[in-house]
């Protein structure tokens, strides 16, 4: 860690515009540990009610159906947090989180947590836009799965992924494509229809895998396949 208090704490987003010596105060008060790939960080239920923040690696909040299948509700990065839920509410935790690599990890008690957001708004804001968003995905995941078949939810998870070429504007790709597993633990499937379907896309020219590495070669056919457009236009006509 540097001199300049600028270290484990400096990249979460949920504390830019905190003072150096704020973020030094906070860091102390952390408690600190580092997680292996795959390793559980928080069981779902579990009465941990801390406020974490993901200083390096990548984190997965998964949930399970009742015939055991692993559901991702989301992928966090360097600089996210989680945990606020039960540290406002005082619930068990809703779901559980596992490390996808090697991570450190600094988790704040909830009373802490609860005193740095109400003294200083801005925080709170940011809690907000979060809570917001969860609802928001939420809400789309509910959609999905009311409206749209297994290979649709597939095609919609891909879109998701994708991200323009920063070297060929126009064109878009998947950089370091998830396993299938971890497709169809998004999607809601398995990854048999996951492998089938991403097979059709290819074989159709809609997509070209390259390694780690998927193309989208027609994203207005996977946007049809997908059922995006005809969504789009049902929404023009009812505005």
């Amino acid at each position: 860690m540097s001199n300049n208090n600028e270290g484990r704490l400096a990249n979460i987003r949920l504390l830019e515009g905190l003072g150096d010596e704020e973020k030094s105060g906070l860091e102390k008060r952390c408690r600190w540990r580092r997680y292996k790939t795959n390793e559980q960080i928080l069981d779902k239920d579990s009465n941990d009610r801390d406020v974490y923040f993901v200083a390096e690696g990548t984190v997965q909040v998964v949930n399970f159906s009742m015939t055991g299948r692993e559901i991702a509700l989301a992928r966090l990065h360097s600089g996210a947090f989680f945990g606020e839920l039960s540290a406002i509410d005082g619930q068990p935790r809703s779901a559980s989180v596992v490390a996808l690599e090697d991570c450190l990890l600094g988790s704040l008690s909830p009373q802490l947590f609860i005193d740095q957001i109400i003294g200083h708004p801005e925080l709170a804001v940011r809690v907000l836009g979060r809570l917001a968003g969860i609802v928001r995905s939420c809400d789309e995941r509910i959609m999905d799965l009311s409206t749209l078949g297994a290979v649709e939810r597939v095609y919609r998870q891909l879109l998701r992924l994708a991200e323009e070429s920063p070297v060929d504007p126009g064109s878009w790709l998947i950089r370091n494509l998830p396993t299938h597993k971890a497709i169809a633990a998004m999607a809601s499937t398995t990854r048999e229809t996951v492998a089938r379907s991403i097979s059709q896309l290819g074989a159709g020219n809609i997509v070209e895998r390259k390694g780690r590495i998927l193309y989208l070669r027609d994203r207005d056919r996977l946007e049809k396949l997908a059922g995006v457009l005809d969504n789009a236009l049902e929404e023009d006509f009812s505005r």
